[in-house]
């Protein structure tokens, strides 16, 4: 899926299944639920910046690391974007090899850095030292943590990173041609249709999030301290904080462009999605939503959920704090 689409409505699932099963910590994600929303897409995805600028009207385009040869508003040139930073001017790819393996954890690391890869038998010893680094005042960052934990887990679910999700939606488990039909069925059909969320108002929530000092931590991009140091002591990086408080930063400004974009492209225009989601998928709505059937999407995003509280279960196990009454 496309990421804040569908890592927004993972964490919207877990948080359902939380309150289903009376945890103590559903108190403190409902009162956080934008930050818990933010955790689960920002809290991983560090490249949610431009990728290009139209040379002929000035504008940003693109997102990301997604390679951009013609402006989508003039179908002229482009130019690369980048950012400018305390260690210098970032694109988004070089932003991606810097940090990426960081926060995702089990993959996404360069080839230097592959000795740092959290292995997912140690996953929730990673992320319970981080919560346990939590000063017990930190809700909302809290919040913000857990929803970090359903984006390392659904991620490395999604992608194949770690066995225990099969989907063949179209043309594999998670291609260019089946984002379409699985970003339109988790918008339509679950989010609203099902859960009754505003899309529109929960991406302006999430786009108002502050930027959380925690991420830095569990990032190890500050200076080592508190358990999580104590277990993981490889990889931390003080010297690059500056640099990510900046990527952080411009994460939270492009998000607002990138969710008016993604929100535009999965609109219907008389019942039918819109042209380009049909080009990239090859099939209208109703061959999307049959397709998603045939495949068991749905349930596939049931099981997704499961899997993410079997690792929110292994956090309260060690957390003590993820038990106390809200």
């Amino acid at each position: 899926m496309s990421g804040i689409i569908g890592h927004t409505l993972y964490a919207e699932l877990a948080l359902r299944e939380v309150l289903r099963r009376k945890w103590p910590l559903a108190g403190k994600l409902q009162r956080h639920r934008s930050s818990f929303h933010a955790g689960a897409y920002l809290g991983s995805d560090i490249q949610v910046m431009p990728e290009a600028i139209c040379v002929e009207s000035g504008r940003e385009v693109g997102f990301g690391t997604v390679p951009l040869a013609r402006s989508p508003i003039t179908g002229g040139p482009v130019k690369q974007f980048k950012l400018t930073t305390p260690t210098g001017l970032l694109s988004a790819t070089q932003v991606h090899q810097h940090f990426y393996g960081r926060s995702h954890l089990l993959f996404g690391w360069t080839a230097a850095d592959q000795s740092l890869r959290v292995p997912w038998d140690h996953l929730p010893d990673y992320c319970a030292a981080v919560l346990d680094d939590l000063q017990p005042n930190q809700e909302r960052a809290l919040a913000y943590t857990l929803g970090w934990v359903v984006h390392v887990v659904s991620d490395s679910l999604i992608k194949g990173q770690h066995a225990g999700l099969e989907l063949h939606l179209l043309d594999g488990r998670y291609t260019v041609k089946n984002r379409p039909i699985q970003d339109l069925v988790s918008f339509h059909d679950v989010g609203i249709a099902e859960l009754g969320l505003d899309w529109t108002r929960v991406m302006a929530d999430l786009a108002a999030t502050p930027v959380e000092e925690i991420q830095l931590h569990y990032m190890r991009c500050s200076s080592p301290r508190g358990n999580l140091a104590k277990l993981f002591p490889d990889g931390w990086q003080p010297a690059a904080e500056s640099t990510l408080r900046a990527v952080l930063t411009e994460n939270r400004r492009y998000v607002n462009h990138h969710a008016d974009d993604e929100l535009a492209s999965l609109r219907l225009i008389d019942g039918e999605c819109t042209p380009l989601l049909r080009e990239r998928s090859g099939l209208t709505l109703a061959e999307m939503r049959a397709e998603a059937k045939r495949a068991g999407f749905r349930e596939m995003l049931d099981r997704m959920t499961e899997q993410i509280l079997v690792v929110f279960e292994a956090l309260r196990q060690r957390c003590p704090k993820l038990n106390e009454a809200a």
